[in-house]
């Protein structure tokens, strides 16, 4: 019998995405998500008249030029909106309070990198020289068609299209940006560099600095007006449009199976629905060993879900984030910057990675999310749930009733350790802003503390991670092997199919693309044409450039 119904779990973003290019493919599908809001980790929630988003610093493919674009448009995530991008992508804030200003413009990067060090002028220009290339390397970048569905005359046409780009990608995805960055003969640039992304990525080589800073000078990695949760509800509403069907407050158990084929899953209250195709799109290990019961796993899915996610550096980590609501601008705040900590500055930060932390003040991002003469501040470091877990020692998830519906996001009751841990990491972000934004403390309206317990609570997520497996490492690279190998799914059990970045490497446009991908599997399988349309119920989005101004401290000295 032809396959026509489709069971997904998880509304995030990857299963939103699998839903839409499903709908579009003539299946009839139905999510279930456990929580009350669509997204996953693309979200945000209200505190005290401020919205507190926590997830889009930057968007990829949020500007057209790339294919990644075309993705968002399907989804009806951009339409209607104002796409926000500043000239600078990040600042850098050294301990001794110089700065390095990472300019969109590779040729403004270029002049304020020489004029910090003079020193270091070739390997500057060699730098900015690639990124100029690999701006224009963006526009053949595949993402609509997966490598394992290209046929060869797809593949050598992809190939041909990286001729002219061929040096700088072999230049920059052989040397890790530790190595490169340790060329630098000024002590600011050589420490900088490997905080050009937020956070220090000890395993990343050049490529993924060149990709976000080619596509922010593109215009191509800005935010959306509305931010994550309206991007989230607008990829929502497209689903809805298309006549797909969300079901929320339904946790899944376990994915039913009859004679190795998918048929359905059992949801936590004893429910069940049956359908002839069931994508997973929340977290693969819950996935794997719990909906699954660890079946059907080769030998290699069975060490990467059981032994290669246990080590370090395997998957992305979590994030610690604090909010603070303020009553009054602080024209002084930047968008976003990095400083990079003392010692004794990081030393109350629970379960710290790199002696950082990055800064953003989003009402610049989303002046919409905080009322008028407000101030919304987020600041964030990569985190390890070890601690959290040592100060909490209880449970991290539970369902209970609330006004006759089961719930499964509420809060859980935490051990007194975990609520002075973080009051502790909040007083030392509130010590150290304080010290650089005189006034801020007393102007708190409101606050918020998320940690990785934060996230596991909300999504499940293995060790509240965001963006799942890590690329450039083992287990992103085995996963893309195996991906290209089996497809989005598992040897030996038909009808069933993963979606989201657990079936990819990290980050909201893999998330959107891997419900594409899926899909174009799925109508392989089924002998179908896979078809995918822009959505039109909205005007196409607007794009603004705003100028991230330097400013001047009390001593009178440009930083």
């Amino acid at each position: 019998m032809p396959r026509e119904s489709m069971i997904i779990i998880g509304g995030g973003l990857g299963g939103l995405s699998t839903g839409c290019y499903g709908q579009m493919n003539g299946y009839r599908t139905q999510i279930f998500e456990m929580h009350e809001l669509p997204g996953g980790c693309c979200t945000a929630w209200d505190r005290g008249g401020f919205t507190f988003d926590c997830c889009i610093s930057w968007l990829l493919g949020n500007g057209p030029g790339n294919e990644m674009h075309q993705i968002w448009l399907e989804l009806g995530a951009l339409q209607g909106k104002q796409m926000r991008h500043f000239d600078t992508f990040n600042i850098v804030r050294a301990r001794d309070g110089r700065a390095v200003y990472f300019y969109s413009d590779p040729d403004r990067l270029q002049a304020h990198l020489l004029a910090l060090s003079p020193a270091d002028a070739k390997l500057i220009r060699d730098f900015c020289d690639g990124l100029r290339k690999f701006r224009k390397c963006l526009a053949v970048y595949p993402f609509l068609t997966p490598v394992g569905l290209m046929g060869r005359v797809e593949r050598w046409r992809m190939l041909a299209s990286f001729i002219p780009y061929f040096n700088v990608i072999r230049k920059s995805i052989t040397v890790l940006m530790a190595d490169y960055s340790a060329r630098f003969t000024d002590p600011l640039l050589r420490e900088a560099f490997n905080f050009i992304l937020y956070e220090r990525h000890p395993a990343f080589p050049v490529l993924p600095f060149y990709f976000q800073l080619a596509s922010h000078a593109n215009l191509s990695a800005g935010v959306p007006e509305g931010g994550s949760l309206g991007l989230a509800r607008s990829i929502e509403q497209r689903y809805l449009r298309l006549g797909g069907t969300i079901t929320y407050d339904a946790k899944v158990e376990r994915v039913l199976v009859e004679n190795d084929r998918a048929v359905g899953v059992r949801l936590c209250d004893g429910r069940e629905f049956r359908s002839d195709i069931v994508v997973s799109a929340c977290d693969g290990h819950t996935t794997m060993m719990k909906f699954l019961g660890g079946r059907y796993l080769t030998e290699d899915y069975r060490r990467l879900y059981t032994e290669t996610i246990t080590e370090p550096g395997m998957v992305f980590p979590g994030y610690v984030t604090v909010f603070l609501g303020l009553r009054r601008p602080f024209p002084d705040g930047e968008p976003c910057t990095t400083h990079l900590l003392t010692d004794a500055e990081a030393a109350d930060l629970i379960g710290i990675r790199h002696q950082s932390i990055n800064v953003q003040f989003r009402s610049m991002h989303y002046p919409e999310l905080s009322p008028d003469e407000t101030t919304v501040v987020y600041a964030t470091y990569f985190c390890d749930i070890a601690p959290w877990r040592a100060l909490n020692d209880g449970q991290e998830q539970r369902s209970r009733v609330r006004k006759g519906q089961e719930k499964h996001t509420l809060p859980v009751r935490r051990a007194l350790d975990y609520y002075a841990g973080k009051r502790r990491v909040r007083e030392a972000i509130l010590r150290f802003l304080e010290q650089r934004y005189p006034g801020l403390r007393e102007s708190v309206a409101t606050r918020d503390i998320s940690t990785p317990l934060t996230q596991v609570r909300y999504t499940g997520n293995y060790d509240g991670t965001v963006l799942g497996w890590q690329p450039f490492v083992d287990s992103g690279e085995t996963l893309e092997k195996l991906v290209k190998k089996h497809g989005p799914g598992l040897p030996g059990l038909a009808n069933f199919y993963q979606s989201g970045v657990w079936a990819t490497t990290g980050g909201l446009i893999r998330a959107a693309a891997a419900g594409r991908h899926v899909m174009q599997f799925v109508c392989r399988d089924d002998g179908r044409p896979f078809t995918a349309s822009v959505d039109r119920n909205a005007p196409p989005p607007t794009h603004v450039v705003i100028p991230v101004g330097r400013r001047i401290p009390r001593e009178g000295v440009f930083t």
